[in-house]
């Protein structure tokens, strides 16, 4: 009885043994875009299987890959990859857009969007929707105000305006509107009509270095206008009318901007398009604006070469790199001054030496 017993053991021993270390393989490893919907937990020695690309995501390879599972309970290498899909663009100057990605829209301030707010690249290289519309909002036409009316910059038709459209105010004179300008804004209001009320500007005075050609000196009225101009050699800066406006004020008045002295006493100079000796310069008188040019001479090229500055209300500044000659130089060495020899090809490199210096 015991050898039988004994026999028994081994033979369920023997049995466990050679079922247990039978090797399986578990779920392949995946990367992104293989299908896993038809994979199982476990498969034997020799099972083969077939992977393919999910929705949306294109193989690397134009035959399936088929990988096996070994006697070591592994898989055979996988070659295949999957990229994802593209979508077209959805607008012109945008670029292609890979599979999931997702566009999100928006509308200006004064816009309110009609369609999707957003747009998701599907897995057939389409987009799940098109681009939306951004409409300008609706304001209900402006009221104007009382004694006066409204002037609008464009054309408008029906019981509406939309965002962005702008008009003026206007009173019977001689009032003036507390505020001139009116908008159909971005929340769908319109500008409160303002109020017509009587306004006066005091009497002009006169510029610094100019005068007013023609005007009764008296207080102004709204819009009323004068005009002003320079003494002989003044430029005049700004608009030459100012104009009383709504709020009792006048608008800037110009300016008269002072002329220049070239502060050289020998030299040559590069002026209204032609050199001139300084002591041609009669009357040595450059006007506000004007540009000069001075010339410098670049020492390793031996060469001259110009540089220009600018009259800015009685100031022209000298280039640092200028070298005002001395008199022998002058008068018996002139051919030698820099704007007389050969001009440079280039402009020497940028240097402290270039700038300008006062006059």
């Amino acid at each position: 009885m015991a050898p039988t017993l004994i026999l028994l053991l081994l033979s369920q021993v023997v049995l466990f043994s050679s079922v247990t270390s039978k090797k399986v393989c578990g779920r392949p490893p995946v990367t992104e875009g293989i299908d896993e919907t038809t994979l199982k937990r476990v498969y034997e020695v020799g099972e083969e299987l077939t992977l393919t690309c999910e929705q949306g995501y294109l193989p690397s390879m134009p035959t399936p890959g088929r990988i096996t599972c070994t006697a070591t309970g592994e898989w055979t290498p996988s070659n295949l990859a999957c990229s994802r899909k593209s979508a077209s663009p959805l607008a012109r100057g945008r670029t292609e857009a890979p599979y999931k990605s997702v566009l999100n829209f928006t509308c200006d301030d004064g816009y309110v969007m009609i369609g999707a707010n957003e747009s998701r690249c599907l897995h057939d290289g389409s987009w799940s929707s098109q681009p939306p519309l951004c409409k300008a909002v609706n304001c209900p036409l402006p009221t104007p105000p009382r004694d006066g009316k409204i002037v609008h910059d464009r054309p408008v038709s029906g019981s509406n305006t939309i965002y962005g459209q702008t008009w003026t105010y206007e009173c019977n004179s001689p009032k003036a509107p507390s505020h001139e300008r009116g908008s159909c804004m971005a929340d769908g209001t319109v500008t409160e009509p303002p109020e017509c009320r009587d306004v006066s500007c005091t009497i002009p005075t006169n510029i610094k270095n100019g005068f007013i050609t023609f005007a009764v000196m008296r207080p102004h009225g709204y819009k009323e206008k004068v005009k002003y101009a320079c003494n002989e050699h003044y430029t005049l800066v700004g608009e030459p009318e100012i104009q009383c406006q709504n709020t009792g004020n006048w608008s800037s008045k110009p300016v008269c901007k002072a002329p220049c002295t070239v502060g050289i006493k020998r030299g040559r100079i590069f002026y209204n398009a032609r050199k001139i000796w300084i002591s041609d310069l009669k009357p040595n008188r450059i006007l506000h604006g004007e540009h000069v040019a001075f010339y410098c001479l670049n020492r390793a090229e031996r060469c001259g070469y110009p540089v220009a500055t600018t009259c800015n209300d009685g100031n022209l500044p000298i280039p640092e790199c200028f070298v005002e000659p001395g008199k022998v130089e002058y008068n018996l060495r002139s051919k030698n001054l820099p704007s007389e020899i050969t001009m440079c090809t280039s402009l020497p490199p940028a240097s402290p030496a270039n700038t300008t210096r006062p006059a």
